[in-house]
């Protein structure tokens, strides 16, 4: 398990420079980050990616502004004249919606290595190799709303395109000190933007635990061996290399998954055969990798759009908080059905039926979004039902399967478009980012789809991004099942602990455990892989995240500050990871969130690939605590 004793504000796994997620181990500690708590703030060092912008980030952010700002400006970086093009165009609209239009302004910084003869970098590397930086530039007290386009699409440049931009600024070097002066601001006037968070760039790193100083991913030892490998100049060819390992593994068409990175000398391949995600026709060009998973969401939902009749879209259950934004900001918006159980399917024909009475001339839908299961109540939608209403009406299913994963769950004959993260259990390390979307074959609106994709994609996935998600996830089937078993031991133990599970006792501290395995069982069984794996003989399991409510609010805070794990944003790690969900998800819309069954106390668990024993004795150390406050 962690270490209870990492301090706020540090980068979870520790010593980890690209970490994706941040070290928040009280309850007291989550609360002071939603409220903006100076104590808590100052101490950000790190935070997930598409929330906090990462120390690399900000540094190349302020020589930007430094550079081509007018006036109060400030500005984000995006890899792609496209997408700064979107940046720009969401700021318009969106702060026309807000009553006060504000027009953005684009800049190109094309960055080459030095050409003067005497240079030792390698051209033909990642770290050599030219960057294209896009600069959308807007005035400063708008910056809310740009934040809303990067944290809501996840189309914002990672922290190693970030570095590898300092790299090749003359006089920068990614890790050296921040550029500001100790007087700079880069955050509007408004008070602190939690999600976003440029505190650190206003002062010298000169702490101990300042990890932009580190040089290696120490907590991860594919890291270790690409570096030791290849310096920080990895070389393209790996890029490439990686980037179709991934697509074929996310399509389920490698045979053998002990792929080699290959050196510059030679272009090592590997064996694909029919895929194993229940339609045998999906192959590696069905694929689109996507920068992180948010982006493969709004990607999706960008491509409804441009092949369909303008109309509402359905969010189906209740998703991860961003999904209904991008549903509720681009476009004409959404029918919200936030349960997600059966009793939504029947709202959801009714939805049906009224909107083509309408206008009969056209689908009455656009798409519905949907999680297998949801995050965070692990709640499975009845996908073969709502397939059924999608080929009647005429409208795109797109099927979330991050928290199910393909190992567990076959969920690609119910979808038009498959998304995942990537960044989450397929990568496990919790020090890269990246997103999928796989296109169905055999669906109605495939060719349509294929079509606009041809026209439109961009691949943005940064090449060392890439390399790094290659080398994480060779070894993700063996993972997942070691996550599922231990999560499978600890959900019963706590399970019969509960009141849902027939514990009567007035000590009893958990209400309800939320796990694939107890919630809508009957939906998640009809998409569990039932087949015996041919590599390690195993059934599709219940996944390795699960949820916890708890009879009182001081019960769920005992609990999470007693359990013994890393406590952090993110899920899918390779070791434990707890967070109190709705604190740091709805902070500022709990009446809202327990509407629909997300209570202001509920503590969400990633389970990791700990001992099992251990597991259970940390897990009974935190309810132990639980219960002696149920009991007073």
């Amino acid at each position: 398990m962690g270490d209870i004793n990492l301090a706020v504000g540090l980068s979870v796994p520790p010593h980890t420079p690209h970490a994706i997620s941040v070290s928040l181990p009280t309850w007291r500690d989550n609360v002071g980050y939603e409220e903006g708590e100076k104590r808590v703030v100052d101490s950000m060092m790190t935070g997930y990616p598409r929330f906090f912008i990462h120390l690399s980030i900000q540094k190349l952010a302020a020589i930007c502004e430094r550079k081509y700002a007018v006036g109060n400006e400030a500005c984000m970086l995006f890899s792609t004249q496209k997408v700064a093009d979107l940046c720009r165009s969401f700021i318009l609209q969106r702060s026309a919606v807000l009553g006060a239009p504000v027009n953005a302004r684009l800049v190109n910084l094309f960055i080459c290595p030095p050409d003067d003869g005497v240079s030792n970098i390698d051209k033909t590397s990642i770290g050599g190799s030219c960057a294209d930086l896009h600069i959308v530039l807007f005035p400063r007290d708008s910056f809310p709303v740009a934040k809303e386009f990067w944290q809501h699409t996840g189309l914002g440049i990672s922290s190693r395109l970030a570095e590898k931009c300092l790299s090749l600024l003359p006089n920068s070097t990614p890790n050296s000190q921040a550029p500001c002066s100790p007087t700079s601001k880069r955050i509007p006037g408004k008070g602190h933007n939690r999600h976003y968070s440029a505190n650190k760039i206003q002062t010298p790193f000169t702490k101990p635990q300042d990890l932009s100083s580190s040089t290696t991913e120490d907590a991860n030892p594919d890291s270790l061996f690409i570096e030791e490998r290849y310096g920080r100049n990895l070389p393209l060819e790996a890029a490439a290399f990686a980037k179709r390992a991934l697509r074929s593994r996310v399509a389920g068409t490698m045979v053998r998954d002990d792929a080699t990175t290959p050196t510059c000398s030679a272009k090592n391949e590997f064996e694909v055969g029919p895929s194993t995600r229940g339609i045998a026709d999906v192959g590696a060009d069905d694929v689109y990798l996507q920068p992180t998973g948010m982006s493969a969401i709004w990607m999706a939902h960008h491509m409804a759009l441009g092949i369909r009749p303008p109309a509402k879209s359905v969010c189906f259950g209740f998703p991860y908080t961003d999904t209904l934004k991008i549903l509720q900001k681009w476009g004409p918006g959404c029918h919200f059905l936030g349960f997600g159980t059966d009793s939504d399917v029947d709202e959801l024909e009714k939805i049906l039926e009224s909107e083509q009475k309408l206008d009969p001339t056209k689908p009455p839908i656009l798409a519905l979004f949907t999680e297998f299961p949801s995050n965070p109540l692990l709640r499975s939608a009845n996908l073969p039902r709502l397939r059924a209403l999608a080929d009647k009406y005429d409208f795109l299913i797109v099927i979330d399967e991050t928290i199910g994963n393909f190992v567990n769950v076959e969920v690609l004959p119910f979808a038009d478009i498959l998304v995942s993260s990537l960044t989450k259990v397929f990568s496990g390390a919790s020090n890269v980012m990246g997103g999928s979307l796989i296109l169905n074959p055999k669906g109605s609106h495939y060719s349509a789809l294929k079509n606009w994709l041809k026209d439109n994609y961009e691949d943005i996935y940064f090449g060392e991004d890439a390399i790094y998600m290659e080398r994480n996830s060779r070894d993700f089937k063996r993972r997942i099942r070691v996550i599922d078993a231990n999560a499978e031991v600890v959900c019963d133990f706590l399970l019969s602990r509960s009141l849902a599970g027939g514990a009567s006792s007035p000590a009893t501290a958990i209400k309800e455990v939320f796990y694939p395995k107890y919630s809508t069982r009957g939906n998640y069984d009809r998409c569990r892989i039932q087949t015996v794996d041919s590599e390690d003989g195993k059934f599709g399991g219940f996944g390795g995240l699960f949820s916890l409510t708890f009879t009182s609010l001081a019960a769920s805070e005992a609990f999470f500050d007693a359990l013994p794990c890393y406590k952090g944003p993110s899920l899918g790690t390779n070791f434990t990871l707890a967070c109190p969900f709705t604190i740091l998800a709805h902070y500022g819309e709990l009446d809202w969130a327990a509407q629909y069954g997300v209570e202001q106390g509920l503590v969400r668990i990633s389970v990791g690939m700990e001992d099992s024993g251990t597991l259970l004795k940390s897990f009974e150390k935190a309810l132990s605590a639980a219960e002696r406050v149920a009991s007073t």
